[in-house]
């Protein structure tokens, strides 16, 4: 099966230090619902530089392997992330450098 990034843009919406706690609580429930998918679960993302134009927002990512990119979405559907911020999924190709 191939591996798809779960590439998390903007933030969410925390407006407090306990809707930070439920946030944590809900994405770790998340993740877990995943199960075997996650080859990686990722890391949040700094502060960063935009090289050639666009606006920086990539927040942290995940790694997961799904059987095409539909199943790989509807897993990355019921990422609290989703509360404010956006994910893009994508497949990550194998390429010989």
């Amino acid at each position: 099966m191939p591996d798809y990034i779960l590439a998390y843009q903007g933030r969410p919406n925390i407006t407090s230090p306990e809707e930070g706690q439920a946030h944590m609580t809900a994405w770790r429930a998340w993740m877990q619902g995943l199960g075997a998918a996650v080859k990686e679960p990722g890391k949040p993302c700094g502060p960063s530089k935009m090289l050639g134009g666009g606006t920086p927002g990539l927040a942290g990512y995940t790694i997961i392997t799904a059987t095409d990119l539909e199943a790989a979405t509807a897993m990355a559907e019921g990422c609290p992330h989703l509360n404010g911020g956006s994910i893009e999924v994508c497949e990550l190709l194998n390429m010989e450098m």
